[in-house]
């Protein structure tokens, strides 16, 4: 019996995994996205199409735990500094949109359809909101992230994962479930969740931040992971326990570790879970649509999509010109974020289970999400032409705007400083990677925010920011770059400078037929320098030791050259300087 209950799992486990992977595979070379795809995959797996798997309801319950990582890696976004600097766009132009899109899209809903003004409301505030997880990725994709539209739509969508719990608030408040009804009084749950919310910072500062030095300290990266996880459901484990929602434990969670040097660390080690339950939540969701009330009403479905998409688009871009955006670049950012998101999915089943709607509901606007989602990305290459730029008087358009260089430097030891200082003297926004937390604290004492984790691994590059990052510098001691490291940066961030310290020339023979920019010897320039100002010292004119110094460069570049091409340290030893006897 239990055997053929796991031959059961293994076999729906297989069939799951190789739907979502050509599904999702075929989604994403399309452009339309892994979300679609993953919720085409379930639909066709699903009972009412191949009948291959079942039990989507328990697979949902399981699933929904990628809801909870999703908001704590939201959380660990929401820096307070980072908060504040963009605090109008956030909680002016996001608040604008979900309020202001959730009522005009309310409104279609009440005045065209049959739904009470309850389900209406049920419906067209969670249709509010846009697809964090499609958006995104296009933006990255296309090297718009950092752009004005990028940099808004990214607000906005952060306004609208932010704005899950209150909208929660509402549709529970809406309920017409007799046992949701027997919760406590409001004003006693907003002192329950405020206690809540202020032991979770309290814990977070004083029990969580050592437990993860701790781990630092001891080199434990499996530990890291099964810290950040146990973080992470005990903060939900916590607000499930008192009646509150198990997204906002995990996106405090998050949150009172935003400020904390391991920020990059968790999020890299929590990403691949995240993803691969999502992934299982959208199956799920495709598993449980219902075809048979789909295909009933085909023409409500594609109205429904396109009266949705319109809604959204005009009230976006009308916001976009009333901040005095240009017109294009506010076409743009409505037609980007006029689709449905997948946080409808999570709403419309709250609606559901507080009998505001019908199963038959939620699947036909189930439906009209997935089609909006779908069509973003044509949209998006349909208006190109209207959305770009108009060509000049000489027949060029305006370059790209400036999106603000970025710098990854990984090492933080007296090479790194050295280098960090004088690129932020320079102009540019550096993110620094170590994993020796005491240099880590040391430097926090002096102002430098320092974030723990293993910069020779690609997924933490990625997580730091390596896509955006112009230039991505090795400041490592010893031989912990090697060439493969740096084939995989290149392959993984095409366009970002590589550039690498090495300890002595023995780095540069081996390292010589690897893709980086730049590599550099620790001490080759500090020993010249040393070298003039001795020579100086001795009464030698200036002229005589630029000769010096030219004369050695280039007897040194000749044999470095000779020892590269032959992969011998000891090659060429007649060009080294030595003392007449």
């Amino acid at each position: 019996m239990h055997e053929g209950g796991t031959g059961s799992m293994l076999v729906e486990g297989l069939i799951l995994l190789g739907f979502a992977l050509a599904s999702v595979l075929l989604f994403r070379k399309l452009g339309l996205g892994a979300t679609l795809g993953y919720l085409v995959a379930g639909a066709l797996v699903g009972p009412q199409a191949l009948g291959l798997v079942g039990g989507a309801e328990a697979k949902l319950n399981f699933a929904e735990l990628g809801i909870v990582l999703l908001l704590f890696i939201v959380g660990l976004e929401l820096a307070p500094n980072r908060l504040w600097r963009m605090r109008k766009e956030i909680f002016g132009l996001g608040l604008a949109q979900v309020a202001l899109c959730g009522v005009a899209v309310s409104a279609v809903i009440y005045f065209f359809t049959g739904f009470s003004l309850a389900a209406s409301f049920a419906l067209g505030l969670p249709l509010g909101l846009s697809s964090t997880a499609q958006v995104l990725p296009m933006l990255q994709s296309a090297g718009r992230l950092r752009t004005p539209v990028g940099e808004r739509s990214f607000a906005i969508l952060l306004f609208q994962d932010l704005s899950l719990i209150p909208l929660i608030t509402i549709i529970a408040a809406l309920s017409r479930n007799p046992e949701q009804e027997a919760g406590p009084p409001g004003w006693q749950l907003a002192l329950i969740s405020a206690a809540a919310i202020i032991g979770l910072i309290i814990a977070g500062r004083y029990l969580i931040r050592p437990l993860f030095r701790l781990i630092g300290v001891l080199g434990e990266r499996e530990m890291f992971i099964v810290a950040a996880l146990f973080t992470i459901v005990g903060a939900a484990a916590l607000m499930q326990a008192l009646g509150l929602s198990t997204a906002l434990g995990a996106f405090i969670a998050g949150v009172m570790l935003a400020s904390s040097p391991y920020r990059h660390e968790l999020e890299a080690d929590v990403e691949p879970f995240r993803s691969i339950l999502l992934g299982l939540f959208f199956l799920s969701i495709g598993m449980m649509l219902d075809l048979s009330a789909i295909a009933e009403r085909p023409l409500f479905v594609v109205l429904m999509a396109l009266a949705l998409i319109t809604t959204k688009a005009v009230v976006i871009s009308g916001l976009g010109l009333l901040i005095k955006m240009p017109w294009r670049k506010a076409l743009a950012m409505g037609l980007l974020l006029s689709q449905g998101g997948e946080f409808g999915f999570v709403l419309f089943a709250e609606a559901q289970d507080g009998l505001l709607i019908a199963p038959e509901a939620a699947s036909l606007f189930g439906a009209v999400v997935t089609l909006s989602m779908a069509a973003t990305p044509f949209l998006m290459m349909l208006t190109a032409g209207i959305r770009s730029e108009p060509l000049r008087e000489d027949g060029t358009r305006p370059g790209p705007e400036p999106e603000g260089a970025s710098a990854l430097v990984v090492g933080y030891g007296r090479f790194g400083q050295t280098v960090t200082q004088m690129m932020i003297a320079g102009g540019i926004r550096v993110t620094i990677i170590d994993r020796d937390v005491d240099m880590i604290d040391v430097a926090a004492e002096f102002g430098a925010q320092v974030y723990f984790g293993d910069g020779t691994r690609i997924d933490l590059l990625r997580q730091a920011g390596g896509m955006e990052a112009k230039a991505i510098v090795f400041c490592l001691d010893g031989d912990q770059v090697t060439p493969e490291l740096i084939a995989s940066v290149r392959d993984q961030f095409p366009d970002t400078g590589i550039y690498v310290r090495v300890y002595d020339r023995r780095g540069i023979i081996k390292l010589a037929e690897a893709p980086a920019d730049f590599i550099a010897r620790e001490v080759f320039d500090s020993a010249i320098l040393l070298a003039r100002k001795a020579l100086e010292g001795l009464g030698e004119n200036d002229e005589a030791i630029d000769k010096a110094e030219q004369a050695y460069r280039e007897r040194d570049e000749a044999r470095l050259i000779e020892q590269i091409d032959k992969g011998d340290i000891k090659a060429a030893r007649d060009r080294i300087f030595t003392q007449p006897y």
